[in-house]
């Protein structure tokens, strides 16, 4: 007996195909918040990871010489958003977009300090045209292809460690050891072996109250336990007076929590249009600037292909070759992500895997994503409330968001070292240098030059040779730099 699929009885239904998906308005309408509340803390993350780093003029993002939060906040809702609400029209899928963690860290890390904001932007943008001219000329999935899938899992699981470090060291959790002769080792818990401070109690409060949720499969407990967190820094900031960790040894290492004096405001877009197209090549030199679009390249390249893959799955609306439908549209919008993100001003967006969420409440159609982006919108004019986090309640995210990322080390067949070797520099490095792209060209170098010493280098794809060679002018630039001159 065949089954007959219930008739659209909307143009809403017969847009989204949601009756054909086997999904109802309600349902994607409660999968469209779920997402949201998942995945809103990056309007809260993504102004202190960004926010709080000088440029080499010492000015902060949003102009101007001290950190302005709200203003990133702002952007950062806005582009998602649109974005968002984009793939959702355009895509019909249930994939919501925003900055991209890890991305935003290595911009505020190792971008920011050697040119100004705008110029760092611009090699945003750039990098996010590139990407959509490989995704239209189908480059972009020849070279998907090109790199073996564990070292792909690889790149996951080492962005996931370097974003959970982060995490603790900007907690306080983790710190640097003062050492100027370099006789220990470089980090130790807390500030002198020990935990010591208010602040950092906080931070492990918030930390044990997330994982308590998550364990519970509360829906928005990341969201949950910032704003919980927060209210506990302001009562204890209120009691004691602690200040600012540049004060303070056992002070709020980034935000004194206090409560705003307006909590609805207009939006303040200073970021957006702040970028410079090729201000970086005039900061760093032609060659530099190459190499950081290229690095960026490579921590957004293979985000979402499977990002997307691991949706479909879930929402089971993967074709017998694995491939969600309207794949080529969804790479598309994902790619004007990136160069919104950096137009804005506020790094590169990608599409994120929380979004996997609200596909767990039901979520089969791009009207969910459409939801979830009114209500990035809406957060907007709400910013001022971002000023009030510390960042010792927001943080506890990147550490769950490092183990989430940190599930998929299993799909590494760890006994084979022609594999295993490589993804074990590419996990590992990411950490311990602070830096994506290091891992990244340590994890593929490694892996070209073991298949030439076995013998078995026509395994290798022709596209791994030329992304291998790459990698080593960037390992090189320094003494070829200084050899060409």
């Amino acid at each position: 007996m065949t089954t007959q699929t219930p008739a659209p009885s909307t143009g809403i239904d017969r847009y989204f195909r949601i009756s054909e998906r086997g999904s109802t308005v309600g349902r994607e309408v409660r999968g469209g918040v779920v997402t949201f509340f998942t995945m809103a803390y990056i309007v809260v993350l993504n102004p202190l990871i960004l926010g709080f780093a000088p440029d080499v003029d010492g000015q902060f993002l949003g102009g101007g010489d001290a950190p302005n939060l709200p203003v990133i906040a702002a952007g950062t809702a806005l582009v998602a958003g649109v974005l968002t609400i984009l793939m959702g029209a355009v895509a019909n899928f249930p994939l919501a977009i925003a900055t991209g963690l890890g991305l935003n860290a290595f911009l505020a890390v190792a971008v920011a300090s050697r040119m100004t904001w705008a110029d760092a932007m611009g090699l945003v943008v750039l990098e996010g045209i590139l990407i959509l001219i490989l995704v239209l000329t189908g480059f972009r999935k020849a070279v998907f292809h090109a790199v073996p899938g564990q070292l792909k899992v690889a790149i996951s699981v080492g962005i996931g460690l370097f974003i959970a470090l982060i995490g603790f060291v900007d907690a306080g959790f983790v710190r640097r050891i003062p050492d100027v002769a370099q006789t220990t080792v470089p980090v130790q818990l807390g500030q002198t072996g020990q935990l010591a401070g208010w602040p950092v109690l906080v931070f492990a409060l918030g930390l044990l109250l997330l994982i308590g949720l998550w364990v519970r499969r509360v829906k928005g407990a990341i969201l949950i336990s910032i704003v919980v967190t927060t209210v506990l820094a302001i009562i204890v900031e209120t009691i004691g007076d602690l200040g600012p960790g540049s004060e303070s040894p056992t002070g709020w290492a980034l935000t004194v929590p206090a409560w705003p004096g307006d909590v609805f405001d207009l939006p303040d877009l200073a970021t957006l249009g702040e970028f410079s197209l090729l201000g970086s090549f005039e900061s760093v030199g032609v060659v530099s600037a190459l190499l950081l679009i290229f690095t960026l390249m490579l921590a957004d390249f293979f985000d979402t292909m499977g990002t997307m893959t691991a949706i479909g799955a879930e929402a089971e609306l993967l074709d017998e070759d694995g491939t969600p439908p309207n794949a080529q549209r969804i790479l598309v919008v994902d790619s004007l992500a990136a160069v919104a993100g950096g137009a804005a001003g506020v790094s590169s967006n990608t599409s994120y895997i929380e979004s996997a969420s609200g596909v767990g409440e039901g979520a089969r159609t791009g009207l969910a994503s459409i939801v979830t982006g009114v209500l990035f919108l809406l957060t907007i004019f709400f910013a001022p409330l971002v000023a009030v986090i510390p960042s010792e309640a927001a943080v506890p995210a990147l550490v769950l968001v490092g183990f989430l990322m940190m599930q998929q080390v299993v799909g590494i067949t760890w006994d084979d070292l022609e594999i295993a070797i490589p993804a074990f520099l590419t996990i590992v490095l990411m950490p311990f240098t602070y830096s994506i792209s290091v891992g990244i060209g340590a994890g593929f170098v490694s892996y070209v030059l073991i298949k030439l010493v076995v013998g078995k280098a026509r395994e290798v794809h022709p596209l791994m040779y030329v992304v291998a060679t790459l990698f080593v002018v960037y390992f090189a630039i320094n003494p070829l730099t200084d050899w060409l001159s």
